[in-house]
């Protein structure tokens, strides 16, 4: 008996030590996760959502479907891939990424239909405690960094999207110390340069790029085509494509648009 009460006692003690962990994610204050790193956990969040457009960054990822669940099917999701420079003015560059879903600890711009308030994530997941950050360079030298939050941020020195003015990405400086700042799991984007310089945002379809930088060292020798297929251009340097006529060209399998 006493045996058998010990193998009972032992199988419910690894049953225990086996159970994942839940975590209950703070979208406000933000969370500890050092605890947490590395573990498959039942993760439970509650995020306040705008109707419009809403940055977003998670310490677990989420595939397409469950973006669709959580968000509703026709919400959008984005990720910062180029920056543009002409005298002041600064474009980001977001590109359509939904097929992809969020990666970890990645930040990201996401249209959300739904009527404005709190939706809920739930699901297991590995959690990731790692910095959340895109970092690029515009080719007049300004770096561009978009970072999640993991806790509360300052608006102080930062750009970000108003919740109130979000049916485009728009981004704007938040010098004013009246502001609520960034809440746990929201983005911001920080100029090298300070917060002198308008920021604009552009759309871009799976697989576009505005710059020739992304994908070629400016004295790269290349061939463009149009949208059709046919060769517009042939063995000239990365840079000549961008004095190109305005439209959009094929260069080493990517669609480069030309403005």
């Amino acid at each position: 008996m006493k045996k058998a009460l010990l193998i009972v006692a032992l199988a419910a003690f690894t049953l225990g030590s086996q159970a994942q962990e839940r975590l209950f994610l703070s979208t406000y204050n933000g969370t500890n996760l050092s605890r947490y790193d590395g573990k498959v956990c039942t993760i439970t969040a509650d995020r306040y959502m705008f109707t419009g457009w809403n940055t977003i960054s998670l310490p677990f990822a989420m595939n397409e479907q469950e973006l669709n669940d959580a968000f509703g099917t026709n919400c959008r999701l984005e990720k910062l891939v180029s920056a543009d420079e002409a005298a002041n003015t600064v474009t980001l560059n977001f590109m359509d990424c939904k097929d992809g879903g969020i990666e970890a600890n990645t930040p990201y711009m996401l249209y959300y239909c739904g009527e404005t308030g709190n939706v809920k994530i739930k699901k297991e997941a590995e959690v990731t405690n790692a910095p959340s950050v895109i970092t690029l360079t515009t080719p007049a030298g300004d770096v561009v960094t978009m970072t999640g939050t993991a806790k509360h941020v300052d608006a102080e020195g930062l750009y970000g999207v108003l919740a109130r003015d979000n049916a485009e990405v728009r981004f704007v400086s938040l010098n004013d110390a009246g502001t609520n700042g960034f809440f746990a799991t929201r983005c911001y984007i920080q100029l090298s340069s300070g917060t002198d310089k308008i920021l604009k945002a552009q759309h871009l379809g799976k697989g576009e790029i505005t710059s020739i930088n992304a994908i070629a060292a400016s004295d790269e020798v290349v061939d463009a085509y149009n949208a059709a297929g046919a060769k517009i251009a042939t063995r000239i340097s990365a840079a000549e494509v961008s004095n190109l006529r305005p439209g959009l060209y094929i260069v080493k399998g990517q669609k480069i648009i030309v403005k």
